[in-house]
């Protein structure tokens, strides 16, 4: 599936989440998938709007299989929001451009309140 979003694999995966100056909100799709295909378009009006006070990336699960599996990622579309290289959590995988940046932003807003837990992708915390 062609997209504007700039797509991650497993191994750029922690480098590209530990080193982002901004929020991270990133799409677990497959190719067939409509469901994928419609968060995608709307996922690329979201990043147009946000420019870069947030990175939006794709990952493929069929072409790339641990990352979703140390996420438990069951379901697709699946859509992951990090933060300072944290798991902040899943934010659902199915909306409007303006539903999804409202979750997003009450999930930074709420971080920045209590905090955030750091995980790495594999598991372990910082």
């Amino acid at each position: 599936m062609s997209s504007m979003l700039q797509a991650v694999t497993d191994r750029e995966f922690d480098g590209v989440i530990e080193t982002s100056t901004v929020p991270v909100l990133i799409e677990f799709w497959k190719p067939g998938c409509g469901h994928c295909r419609a968060l995608m378009a709307e996922l690329e009006r979201l990043q147009a709007d946000r420019g870069l006070s947030l990175l939006i990336l794709t990952m493929n699960v069929d072409e790339n299989f641990q990352i979703p599996a140390e996420l438990e990622v069951s379901s697709l579309p699946a859509l992951a929001l990090y933060r300072n290289g944290a798991f902040v959590r899943f934010v659902g995988g199915l909306g409007k451009k303006d539903a999804i940046a409202q979750l997003v932003e009450h999930e930074l807003n709420a971080g920045r309140q209590s905090g955030f837990h750091r995980m790495k992708s594999d598991g372990t915390t910082w």
